[in-house]
């Protein structure tokens, strides 16, 4: 096991509030980049993403721009 695969797993993961009592939720964790987890299968691939990339990721979901009806109009 390589030294980020370990730091991995052993990192403290966090759900959203709004998944209380789910199984089927995406879990994240904050190292040194932004790992994301299904829940459902811990063990699975995870998401990694520098802190820049998570942060960008975070202002276009909050300015809408991937919405499905933004993304529709995007492949027309």
């Amino acid at each position: 096991m390589n030294a980020l695969h370990k730091l991995i797993k052993e990192a403290g993961w966090t759900k959203s509030s709004l998944s209380e009592g789910a199984d089927d939720c995406v879990e994240a964790s904050l190292l040194t980049a932004v790992v994301l987890r299904d829940s459902k299968d811990p063990e699975g691939p995870w998401l990694v993403f520098t802190v820049a990339e998570w942060v960008a990721f975070l202002a276009g979901a909050r300015l809408g721009e991937f919405d499905i009806a933004r993304l529709g109009d995007a492949m027309s």
